[in-house]
């Protein structure tokens, strides 16, 4: 699976966040879907999103 270039939106009634992926097969395939997100799991996403990207720019800091 991976995230398409397009928004992520929050539906307030449902209270969920959809994110565009395009889902990958073994035969090759792909089809468009969407990762349906809770709240709790948008908010354990943004710390590890944040965890990586400090970490790549520590790497980068390093290499320079």
């Amino acid at each position: 699976m991976t995230p398409m270039r397009r928004d992520a939106v929050y539906d307030h009634r449902a209270q969920q966040s959809a994110l565009p992926v395009l889902v990958h097969y073994d035969d090759g395939g792909t089809a468009e879907s969407l990762l349906v997100l809770t709240p709790d799991q948008v908010e354990l996403y943004a710390i590890q999103f944040e965890r990586l990207i400090s970490q790549r720019e520590q790497t980068q800091g390093n290499a320079a």
